[in-house]
């Protein structure tokens, strides 16, 4: 008989072979598999009990804790979605989230660290969020939120091993789960997956990702709002194994519970893995990590690899996004850090399809073309909620979805991430990827980072570059184009220069990015000063 591909049933086996196996680490407190089964079950009869039933979207605004996984699969259990909200959104956000999603009950927490959830919650507008019936709060403060319209409650004790059982009702086609996409100018759009397409993906993703071998353990320190946080921490309960869980990640803290708990699993941003190589003592290694994925949000991969592979950690580039959700592939760990620090690899479902369109012909094209990529996959979102107009445009009615990022094919099977097609520039008829030229500036003596976009410069398509010098260094612009152009083709070399002292970014849930839009508006802003 064939498994259920929802997400109550993905603990079945383990429920069934060993029950008192370790699913969570939290601080000094081991949360057997029996345990977060208790409080799954606990959360269903509470939900119901508050009304709740299939369909219907609870918005949970929570750090990573017990709780949040348990009403995963509370919800899961009565057909109900769970709408994951980033608990780095502040109020025009949260707003946009609860009103797009129609979530009847938002459950939340009165405050973490030096962010108040309850004034956030408290400057919305409650005309703006009709749907919004009920407000529960985890660890209430002295004075509970208030949002008229709403009734706020406490959040119930999952421990009490005394609530009703209660009968799985889920469904494979039931939608499960509202993720927001991580745009960096736009409100997120609602990324809809159902119970077999997180099912389906987590399965795969324990055979490729080896989440099943003997021994294995996740350090789980991205937010659960997000599919980089999600992802593994759903396959690991798939596969039965231990998760150390962070509210939020810190360096030391994540070095001190990889050692301790002898951990095989991370996945995580660039930055990520270079604050846990700063934290760690000097000449000391990780070498209970096997399998380390991560995303490159900033320049300077390939020496990141290198630099973690001396310490014990084998990093591989990942590629995934909301829609085709988080570790959809990644490098094969034999290859060379050259080869590793790419984004991209091979896709975690064997059967997953991937094509490259040419971004202006529209033509489909052969291997180690560069171009638009498309993906077919059992992990692909069922469209946009409430918006088909969105979902038509992404999606062929072969059901490939258009990804918008640039990338090509390798004859192994495998495929390599480039960019986002809005990042990609147009040189003298080649499409390059920014980060070719960023690298290379890396290089420039004086120069400690770059970033490279797309402008307008006296009404040629060029390239522009924002670099960052070393403190008291006289590098100036002419310098490093002087030094570019014995390094690299001619029609790469940047039009502009611009010294920062940092770039702009934003905080997602999947780590920092910059925000390159706005570096393409301040190229437009200077150029014209240049031009008049």
């Amino acid at each position: 008989m064939s498994k259920k591909l929802t997400l109550t049933a993905l603990t079945t086996t383990q429920l069934e072979q060993a029950p008192d196996a370790c699913a969570l680490v939290v601080g000094d407190r081991h949360i057997s598999y029996a345990e977060l089964d208790r409080m799954a079950r606990s959360a269903a009869a509470w939900l119901r009990g508050q009304g709740i039933s299939q369909g219907d979207r609870v918005a949970v605004w929570l750090v990573n804790r017990p709780e949040w996984l348990a009403l995963m699969l509370g919800l899961s259990r009565i057909g109900a979605v769970l709408v994951a909200v980033n608990t780095r959104y502040r109020t025009a956000e949260l707003q946009h989230i609860l009103s797009a999603s129609g979530a009847r009950m938002l459950i939340m927490q009165s405050r973490f660290r030096k962010i108040d959830f309850q004034t956030l919650l408290e400057d919305v507008e409650s005309g703006d969020v009709p749907d919004l019936e009920a407000i529960a709060v985890l660890e209430p403060a002295a004075e509970m939120p208030q949002l008229a319209g709403c009734s706020t409650l406490p959040f119930p004790d999952l421990d009490d091993s005394n609530a009703p059982d209660m009968a799985d009702s889920s469904s494979e086609n039931d939608l499960a789960m509202l993720f927001t996409t991580s745009g960096t100018t736009k409100l997120p759009k609602l990324v809809m997956h159902t119970q077999r397409s997180l099912a389906s993906h987590a399965d795969c993703v324990a055979r490729a990702f080896r989440f099943d071998q003997p021994g294995a353990g996740l350090l789980a320190p991205l937010p659960f709002c997000g599919t980089f946080g999600l992802v593994p921490v759903i396959t690991a309960l798939a596969a039965g194994i231990p998760i150390a869980v962070m509210e939020t990640f810190e360096a030391k803290p994540a070095v001190e519970l990889i050692r301790k708990h002898q951990l095989t699993h991370l996945f995580g941003s660039d930055e990520v893995y270079r604050r846990i190589l700063d934290a760690m003592p000097e000449d000391s290694r990780l070498d209970s990590l096997q399998v380390c994925g991560f995303a490159a949000f900033q320049t300077g991969a390939e020496d990141l690899v290198r630099l973690a592979d001396a310490r014990g950690i084998p990093l591989a580039g990942v590629y995934g996004s909301s829609e085709v959700q988080a570790l959809f592939s990644i490098q094969a760990w034999q290859e060379s850090a050259q080869e590793r620090c790419r984004g991209g690899g091979f896709p975690a479902d064997p059967n997953a399809q991937l094509r490259v369109r040419d971004t202006e012909s529209g033509e489909l094209l052969a291997s180690e073309q560069n171009g638009i990529l498309e993906i077919l996959a059992t992990g692909n979102f069922s469209g946009y909620f409430n918006d088909p107009g969105a979902t038509s445009g992404v999606i062929d009615q072969d059901g490939f979805f258009s990804t918008g990022d640039i990338g090509y094919l390798r004859t192994d099977g495998s495929f390599v991430y480039q960019t986002r097609q809005g990042d990609a520039i147009r040189l003298s008829g080649f499409l390059v990827n920014p980060s070719e030229i960023e690298d290379v500036l890396r290089g420039c003596p004086g120069v400690v980072e770059a970033q490279v976009i797309g402008s307008d410069v006296d009404g040629v398509q060029s390239c522009v570059a924002f670099v960052i010098a070393e403190p008291d260094s006289n590098v100036d612009a002419d310098g490093v184009l002087a030094w570019l152009k014995n390094i690299i083709a001619p029609f790469k070399v940047p039009a502009r220069i611009w010294f920062l002292d940092a770039f702009p970014v934003t905080e997602s849930a999947n780590g920092v990015k910059i925000q390159r839009a706005k570096l393409r508006e301040m190229a437009a802003r200077r150029d014209r000063s240049v031009n008049t």
